[in-house]
């Protein structure tokens, strides 16, 4: 994957992200994920938790949350696009989903 910049991944490094994280949408521009927690309040932990890793990496992403179902929207605004800064959250975000108690993938 790209260094941790705001270079664009290439068309193969975007490949690479689509079978690394087969649970994401991976375009040119963004990459998105939707999660059903086991909970409303398991949700809301885990938007906090990826809050937190967000802020350490001061790298945010769009987080929409609709009662259980948290969907997340990478990209890196400054280079248009995605870039390792976004596969690096989105490994994050799939530790985080882990740590929820068993749920339903959307």
């Amino acid at each position: 994957m790209a260094a941790r910049d705001d270079t664009l991944l290439s068309d193969d490094e975007r490949e690479q992200a689509r079978r690394r994280f087969p649970e994401w949408t991976v375009e040119d521009a963004e990459m998105r994920r939707s999660y059903d927690a086991s909970s409303f309040l398991a949700g809301i932990d885990l938007v906090r938790r990826v809050a937190e890793a967000a802020e350490e990496r001061d790298h945010h992403p769009d987080i929409d949350i609709r009662w259980r179902t948290v969907s997340f929207t990478l990209a890196t605004h400054s280079a248009g696009g995605l870039t390792g800064k976004d596969t690096d959250l989105a490994e994050v975000i799939e530790r985080e989903i882990a740590a929820d108690t068993p749920a339903t993938e959307t």
